[in-house]
This record gives C-alpha cells, sequence and structure tokens, in this order.
C-alpha cells in the first residue's frame, strides 16, 4: 500500500495537467473487470512467450515519445495512407495481437470503454511483473488519438549519443535519471540484431569474451539478434548495469551511458542497488504513460485498436 501510495503522490507532482482525468482506478465503475481481462490475456501468453516483456516495453515507449501516449502506433497502415507502422524504427515492433485480443475481450464486457492506450500501458505494467519487476499502479482514463502519420516518428537510434538522447527525453517532460532508468530496464530484456551492433564489435575497448561471442553468433545469414543483458535477459532487473561498467553494453546508447560523466554515476548507482533501480523503474514509467496524454472529450475511444472509429 505504501509504494501505491508514494507513486500517486509522485504522480501528483510530476503531472498535475493530466491528473485533471488520468487518475487509479478509472474504469473501476465503467468496466470493473477491465484491469483483470488486461492481466489474463498477458499471463496466458507469458506463459507461452517470455520475450512478450521487451516487445511490450518498446511498443510503450514508440507510442509515448510519437504524440504522446495515444495509441497511434497501433493504426495499419492502408494503400495511400501510411501510418507510423510504416517507419523504419517501428518495423520490428510487436506484440500488437496481445492489444488486439484484450480489446476484443473488453469490447465484449464494456463496449465502447477501454481506450486502446490504456491497454497498451496495462499490459506493458503487467508484463513488467510477470518479469520479475516492479508490481506498481498505473493512473487510467487516456483516450485514443486521431493521428498516426509516418512523418511524427523521430526515435532515438541505437548510436545515438547520449546528449542527444538526453535532449529527446527533456522535450518529453523526462530528465536524465529517467532516461538512464527506461533505456536500461528496456534493454534488459530486450534483444538487438546484429546489423545494428557493427560499431560496437568493432571497438577494442568492449569485453573480449563477450566480443568473441558475439562475433560467432553474428557470422550467422539472416542477421541473427543477441541479448542486449547477457546475464537475466528475460528478468527486468539491474543486471545490465553491471554489464555496462566492465565494457560488456552491447549497443551504443547502453555503453555511452557507463561511459558519461552525466550518466555514469547513475549506472553506477543502479549496477549496485535493485532496489534503487525497481524503485525509479516503476516511477518513470508510471511518468512515460503521462506524456501528452489525451483525456476528457479529446480523441476518442477505438473500437479496434488498428482502426479509426471513422474507418480513415
Amino acid at each position: 500500500m505504501r509504494s501505491i501510495t508514494a507513486l500517486f503522490f509522485l504522480f501528483c507532482f510530476l503531472a498535475p495537467s493530466a491528473l485533471a482525468q488520468l487518475r487509479f482506478g478509472f474504469y473501476g465503475r465503467s468496466c470493473p473487470r477491465a484491469e483483470s481481462i488486461v492481466a489474463n490475456v498477458v499471463a496466458n501468453r507469458f506463459r507461452r512467450d517470455r520475450s512478450i516483456t521487451a516487445a511490450l516495453l518498446r511498443m510503450q515507449f514508440h507510442d509515448c515519445f510519437v504524440r504522446g501516449c495515444d495509441a497511434s502506433l497501433l493504426i495499419d497502415p492502408r494503400p495511400g495512407r501510411p501510418s507510423e507502422k510504416s517507419t523504419g524504427p517501428n518495423a520490428s515492433v510487436r506484440g500488437y495481437e496481445i492489444i488486439d485480443e484484450a480489446k476484443r475481450l473488453l469490447e465484449a464486457a464494456c463496449p465502447r470503454t477501454v481506450s486502446c492506450s490504456d491497454i497498451v500501458t496495462l499490459a506493458t505494467r503487467d508484463s513488467v511483473a510477470l518479469a520479475g519487476g516492479p508490481r506498481f499502479s498505473v493512473p487510467t482514463g487516456r483516450r485514443d488519438g486521431l493521428r498516426s502519420n509516418p512523418n511524427d516518428v523521430n526515435l532515438p537510434g541505437p548510436t545515438i549519443p547520449v546528449g542527444a538522447s538526453i535532449q529527446l527525453f527533456a522535450a518529453q517532460g523526462m530528465n536524465t535519471n529517467d532516461m538512464v532508468t527506461l533505456i536500461g530496464g528496456g534493454h534488459s530484456v530486450g534483444v538487438v540484431h546484429c546489423s545494428l551492433i557493427q560499431d560496437r564489435l568493432a571497438d577494442p575497448a568492449m569485453d573480449r569474451s563477450l566480443n568473441a561471442r558475439l562475433r560467432n553468433t553474428c557470422r550467422s545469414p539472416n542477421d541473427p539478434s543477441v541479448f542486449l543483458d547477457q546475464r537475466t535477459p528475460f528478468i527486468v532487473d539491474n543486471a545490465i548495469y553491471g554489464e555496462i561498467r566492465r565494457q560488456r553494453g552491447v549497443m551504443r546508447i547502453d555503453q555511452n551511458m557507463g561511459l558519461d560523466r552525466s550518466t555514469r554515476g547513475i549506472v553506477s548507482s543502479f549496477a549496485q542497488n535493485n532496489a534503487l533501480f525497481r524503485t525509479r523503474f516503476a516511477q518513470a514509467m508510471v511518468k512515460m504513460g503521462t506524456i501528452k496524454v489525451l483525456t476528457g472529450r479529446s480523441g476518442e475511444i477505438r473500437r479496434n485498436c488498428r482502426v479509426f472509429n471513422n474507418g480513415r
């Protein structure tokens, strides 16, 4: 109870404008089973595929950092009308079928009540807990956006400099601590294709044993993928920060966070204290989920997360 209360007050401090409409237990009367329906869908999928945590974390990040957390990423492209899904950074985002299943069940239980953007937030939260990460409450009441344009997509790449990444997060109301927390936490359960880490494989400072192992894997055809966290690849924990301190960061942005003077202290703190990381990760996830949300009468509640209600 204390952790939920602490997160609530943190939320009040960080996002007073969003608080006017977003709140914990938003669907308590309109759809009492909303959160349990989403949780059951995620749990059933997680039992078969533990990699969904990484998929959903990436989905929420890619959605919230483009025009806010409005489920604009979920819109399918149509002939002559591309969407955010059409862009390169989003080409490998997956897990949409989990959101579809939850939406189908929610529409049957509570038609036109639970937004797709809230489903993404709840599903991601639940997948983090299933992967050994922190359990936390998230405020709900988001509404779905009415625009999905590939020209709006401006997401950080794997080699983005730390300074540029800090600026990108700041533009979304997130600070440096949030950035290190979310990037490291997201990468604690993620994978990356070999084609995106060639710069790291050519870095003489990289741990030699890891470099040799990754090079061996990356010799295989069809651009194989490797875990970003070599120690606990399916657990949301602080292990990746310890790896970064040992020059074992697989992705350039991860390793740079351990070297840059503006972020290396945060990396070191998380590497030494998993409890601290868990607390900050829960806080940063709640904060990210409030980025430029639509509430009240703004936007819509989609009946199908892949299509605007007017069919356009």
